[in-house]
């Protein structure tokens, strides 16, 4: 009598430790009854039939992967190296099992393809410009094509961008030379500006002359205001305009 119920004791045993499980909130459980997908469990509580049942556990959580650098031809012939991260979830756990042999590699390996289609076809200054563009059709494309796999891609973002050394030269070059185009630019309109405030000043002087002698009166109070020894005198320029006249009357041939 002992003996059987310690076999009775033993069997029960083995019974919950084989068909008991317990899977946490972010855990499902696909069951599979003699080869047959019956659904998915979770979480919490879960038992099972020995032998008969079989489950596989599938994490519903975020998941961060990351793409590693991949040699890529922009379209205008440049080589680059592109790095990306991606995350994407599982939404359906039976098709995650039973679509594909490993959603987590199958996901990694698209991606990488993708991340060299998708830059391939974009120009250099593209690719660094308007980088949000290229990361939505990234994420657009995977998306779509995990979604007979149950994984939802929630985003895509392109890391990194490494140019070759002699085309970071280049483009250092060229942001040099931009740079001082707007300077020549900003320092020319400053010119023009200058100009043209003197211009309208000479303007109202002409109508105005007394406008002369009050910025004359001005400019001695400016001198005596930083307490040196200079001393002007104003000459009127009418004294030398007899002078600057008959050095230009035409001299006449004798005879």
């Amino acid at each position: 009598m002992p003996i059987s119920f310690a076999f009775i004791t033993f069997l029960i045993v083995v019974f919950l430790a084989t068909s008991i499980r317990v899977l946490n909130e972010y855990q499902r459980g696909v069951i599979f009854r003699l080869g047959r997908i019956i659904k998915a469990k979770g979480p919490g509580l879960i038992i099972l039939i020995p032998i008969i049942d079989k489950m596989k556990k599938v994490d519903l959580r975020t998941v961060t992967l990351d793409v590693p650098p991949q040699d890529i031809i922009t379209k205008d012939n440049v080589s680059v190296k592109v790095s990306a991260v991606v995350y994407f979830r599982v939404l359906d756990p039976v098709a995650a099992i039973v679509e594909v042999v490993d959603f987590y590699f199958a996901t990694s390996q698209l991606a990488q393809t993708t991340l060299r289609s998708v830059c391939g076809q974009a120009e250099l200054d593209t690719l660094l410009s308007e980088r949000d563009q290229i990361n939505a059709k990234i994420q657009g494309i995977l998306d779509l094509d995990t979604e007979p796999w149950g994984v939802k891609v929630s985003k895509v973002e392109v890391k990194e961008i490494d140019l070759p050394d002699e085309m970071k030269r280049a483009m250092a070059k060229q942001a040099e030379a931009e740079r001082e185009r707007r300077s020549k630019i900003i320092n020319a309109e400053g010119e023009y500006q200058a100009a043209q405030k003197l211009a309208d000043a000479a303007e109202i002087i002409q109508k105005v002359p007394a406008a002369l002698q009050l910025r004359y009166l001005q400019t001695l109070r400016e001198v005596s205001a930083e307490n040196n020894s200079t001393t002007l005198f104003p000459i009127p320029i009418d004294l030398f305009k007899p002078f600057l006249q008959g050095d230009q009357e035409p001299i006449k041939e004798k005879g």
